[in-house]
């Protein structure tokens, strides 16, 4: 690619100059080369030949001198020679056997260099030696004893000297010395310097040559194209009217006349082009003032879109409002109806109006969900919880269905699920709850089977994996498509047989994928049952939310369960193998009597189902109640209350199925109080005493202030209840009270406008107010605590969440030297799931750690350690999460993210100062709370 680049950076003008200069310059100089060095070697060896015609007569003549020692003979032979050739010869020495200078022609400063340097016996023939600007010629002078007389100088003679000279035949030739004779080699250079000057202007006058016919070359190739390339520039710019005038050579012709035919097409397509242009922007412009009209009517729409919103929201809120005020006085007075003296039919009938306005009450609850679920406004929590200890709560809400129908509900909770996780625990139930509701109301005998196992673990993140199978109608395939859409059901049949809204199961799929991240799926065959499945990520969390059982104190304890319902048998006996207990299982009479024989057992647990009646269960009961001390009844009888109360003399304890593994393992550790062999008669209740309250009761709606009314009178010794805000204010600002439950929506002034004038001038400013409405929003409720409420209430009223409401205030801590954004103890509290021995064990490990994380802050700060520092707040952070510090948690969250994205410690200085004051202040008011929290305050009534 960068060869290619580099050669279109050269023009043609230049590419024909170097390939037509290029190719003659480079043969001219080999060519004159050659024949240089050609000429440098002939006169090299002229000059070599005729010093061998010097020299060599010379040393056949100087033979007889040097053998009779004559010097001068040989020293005017010597001269003669040399004058001669006076031009040619600079000296000539003749040197004995003895490497000694014998006679020179005349005396020379430089002798030595003529003087052979190697031994004498290898100087057998006539050598040359170079020497500067000279040639050194030596030749051996040999002895002969039979010579042939010296004749005439012919070419013959001549070449027998030479030979005699060079290679002496004669066995008897001794060496007597040599010749050395000096040439000077002027002559001979200044031939070779004019053999390459002529070589060099012969080169010259060539390149000349192809200079001249090369630039005429170029003149008539080039300058035509770039004459096109202007052409095509000018064709580039849009004037279409431009043409090449001439005519050119060969192919150069051609592409003029196609360059002339394209920019004549080039001008037609672009006058057609410019039609077209024309047209396109009429169109255009018709087309805009269109969608100008459209988006005006799109805006109109947003806004009536964004506008039914809104009526929607408020139509939810007021409707959830308006469907749970009457449906509170409903299932209030229907409580309250239970509990006083009433026929069966009656307490039937009062049951009946109970479950059918719960089963409103849920109905309208799908609607909401589905809807929040629909604008995106449902917010998910995260806090601590007891996977097995919240389960039990959802098993015990449809237990008692299962057990109407004769169905056989089993749990099933793999032993390497942990129980202390962290996540939504409302949201998971509700999707137990859905799924587990449908296969119950689907199947009209057999089983339905929950199984809960651990999908992955990695650090402190998990997959729960939940399954619930069941042996009811099945879905057709064909309808599966149907079954997670919003108001459908599988068939519609279905939902004239079974009742409900179809939106179970859309909500539940939106909750586990949207609004968890996890997956749902199902199979199912029609008449053979159908097996849903769902896996939710969750986290491990650091904070046990109960006491941890000692279970290796059941390890090696011996227990005989009789079951006969094999899914049962088989969940129960492996919890008990999980506990490594000695299991002995028993699935009808004859192999429990078998196991009974001459053995004891230190727990036993049995199932009445085989039995027909309950007088049979109470024989059976006391025969086996020999062979254990501690015999666990596990019922799931309708009647749960009136079937306990039968058993209860001849068992030590009676368990619902399905038994909850918590419970299970609780009552074989710590054994149950034996019981007496009669039962006893039964006492009769004892009022529970109420406490010296003074509580103030708001609301319009007078059934439901009636029914308020009543319930606080059960618990609280003095209750004043009004109708009205106005009401509510002026008696807040006459009388003080312990705690005001104040409705929302109510003509004139609402509870939000009655909360606000409570607490700028009364007697009751610090009072807790606690909001009782039927809204059931998010943004409804977050708008309520903003209000300034200490608390929420959702109608219908619960008798349960009244007494815990109560309890709660009742117990509550006066904390007045600090800010509650600093520490709010409400929040911390619901952070640690009501639970206040958890919220204050997390305030301890918090309080401990804040020395630490003072100094790792300050530490890292003054080193300007950046990944120190964001590995401290984050830890702070995480910590801050449960422990309901809010200004800790938000300044936390502020130098984090910051750092995260790539800030310096001294960006964030400001912030880092003031998050080491809050930690002061923090550190002060968990001290107080801890100290007021350890007094022993009562919870219950």
């Amino acid at each position: 690619m960068n060869t290619a680049h580099n050669m279109t950076k050269y023009s043609l003008r230049s590419w024909v100059l170097v390939l037509a200069l290029a190719p003659t310059i480079l043969v001219g100089i080999l060519l004159g080369s050659y024949f240089t060095i050609n000429r440098f070697y002939d006169l090299e060896d002229t000059l070599k030949d005729m010093g061998s015609n010097i020299i060599e007569p010379l040393a056949i003549s100087a033979e007889q001198s040097l053998s009779t020692n004559n010097r001068e003979i040989t020293k005017i032979l010597l001269a003669r020679a040399q004058l001669n050739k006076s031009t040619l010869v600079k000296s000539i020495a003749i040197f004995d056997i003895n490497n000694q200078l014998f006679v020179t022609s005349h005396y020379h400063k430089d002798f030595e260099v003529m003087r052979y340097k190697e031994a004498l016996e290898s100087l057998k023939e006539t050598q040359f030696e170079h020497e500067g600007d000279t040639l050194i010629v030596r030749t051996p002078i040999f002895a002969i004893s039979d010579k042939q007389p010296m004749g005439d100088s012919s070419d013959e003679g001549g070449g027998r000297f030479s030979e005699a000279v060079i290679m002496p035949d004669n066995s008897n030739a001794t060496l007597l010395g040599y010749v050395s004779m000096m040439l000077n080699k002027e002559k001979a250079l200044l031939e070779q310097h004019r053999a390459a000057v002529a070589a060099f202007i012969i080169v010259l006058i060539g390149v000349q040559l192809n200079l001249l016919f090369t630039f005429r070359l170029v003149k008539n190739v080039t300058q035509p194209i770039t004459d096109m390339v202007k052409l095509v520039g000018k064709i580039r710019e849009g004037k279409l009217d431009a043409r090449l005038e001439g005519n050119l050579i060969g192919e150069l012709d051609l592409l003029n006349r196609g360059i002339n035919a394209m920019a004549a097409s080039l001008s037609e397509y672009h006058d057609e082009m410019q039609q077209n242009i024309d047209q396109a922007t009429s169109d255009l412009r018709e087309t805009l003032e269109q969608i100008e009209i459209q988006n005006i009517a799109l805006d109109r729409a947003k806004k009536d879109a964004q506008e039914a919103s809104r009526i929607k929201s408020e139509f939810l809120a007021n409707m959830s409002h308006e469907l749970r005020t009457p449906l509170n006085g409903v299932i209030g007075f229907a409580r309250q109806l239970l509990k006083t003296p009433l026929h069966s039919s009656q307490m039937e009938y009062i049951k009946t109006i109970e479950r059918s306005a719960t089963s409103l009450l849920q109905i309208i609850n799908d609607i909401l969900d589905f809807s929040k679920l629909e604008a995106n406004k449902m917010v998910l929590e995260t806090m601590p919880f007891g996977l097995r200890a919240s389960l039990e709560d959802t098993i015990n809400l449809l237990a008692g269905s299962a057990h109407a129908k004769g169905l056989e509900f089993v749990v099933d909770v793999d032993a390497n699920v942990p129980e202390n996780l962290s996540g939504d625990v409302m949201r998971l139930g509700q999707v137990m709850t859905n799924l587990l509701g449908n296969a119950i109301k689907f199947t009209e005998e057999g089983s339905v089977h929950l199984k809960i196992s651990l999908a992955s673990l990695e650090d402190n993140n998990l997959t729960l994996r939940c399954e619930v199978t069941d042996t009811g109608i099945g879905i057709d395939p064909e309808q599966q498509e149907l079954l997670f859409q919003a108001f459908g059901q599988a068939d519609s049949s279905i939902s004239r047989r079974y009742g409900g809204t179809g939106l179970g199961l859309v909500i539940t799929k939106r909750l586990v994928v949207q609004m968890m991240g996890g997956r749902i799926g199902f199979n199912s065959e029609v008449g053979k049952g159908s097996s849903f499945w769902f896996t939710v990520p969750l986290q491990l969390s650091p904070f046990p939310v109960h006491d941890t059982l000692p279970l290796e104190k059941l390890i090696g304890h011996s227990v005989l369960l009789f079951e006969p319902r094999k899914l049962t048998r088989e969940s129960i006996a492996r919890k008990l193998k999980d506990w490594h207990m000695m299991v002995t299982l028993a699935s009808n009479e004859d192999e429990l009597e078998r196991h009974l024989d001459d053995r004891h057992y230190d727990a036993i647990l049995l199932s009445g189902q085989s039995c027909e009646s309950c007088e049979d269960l109470q024989r059976h009961l006391s025969q086996v109640k020999d062979h254990t001390g501690s015999l666990l009844l596990l019922n799931d009888c309708l009647d749960p209350e009136v079937y306990t109360q039968e058993m209860e003399p001849f068992v030590d304890l009676v368990l619902q199925l399905p038994v909850s593994e918590l419970k299970l393992a609780q009552n074989l550790i710590f054994p149950p109080v034996k019981k007496n062999a009669a039962p006893k008669p039964a006492l009769a209740t004892k009022p529970s005493a109420r406490h010296p309250l003074n509580v103030l009761a708001v609301d319009d709606n007078l059934a439901n202030l009636k029914l308020i009314d009543t319930l606080l009178k059960e618990l609280v010794a003095n209750v004043v209840a009004v109708s009205s805000g106005d009401q509510a204010v002026a008696l807040a600002k006459s009388r003080s009270f312990d705690l005001i439950f104040m409705d929302i929506q109510m003509p004139g002034t609402d509870g939000v406008t009655a909360t606000r004038l409570i607490r700028q001038d009364s007697l009751n400013r610090n009072t807790p107010i606690i909001a009782v409405t039927a809204h059931a929003i998010n943004e409804e409720r977050e708008r309520i605590q903003a209000s300034g409420m200490d608390g929420y209430l959702p109608k219908p009223i619960d008798e349960a969440a009244l007494k815990g409401v109560i309890s709660r205030w009742l117990t509550r801590p006066k904390f007045t030297h600090f800010d509650s954004n600093t520490l709010n103890w409400e929040l911390c509290l619901s952070q640690a799931n009501q639970k206040e021995d958890l919220a204050i064990d997390m305030l301890k490990m918090m309080l401990e750690s804040l020395p630490g994380t003072v100094n790792d802050i300050e530490l890292a700060m003054a080193r300007s350690d950046n990944e120190s520092m964001l590995y401290t707040v984050h830890k702070l952070h995480g910590a801050s999460c449960y422990c309901g510090v809010p200004t800790t948690q938000k300044l936390c969250q502020q130098i984090e993210s910051a750092l995260k994205r790539g800030a310096d410690v001294a960006d964030v200085e400001p912030e880092i100062l003031e998050l080491l004051d809050e930690l002061t202040k923090v550190e002060s008011a968990a001290t107080q709370v801890i100290s007021q929290m350890s007094a022993e305050v009562p919870n219950e009534f």
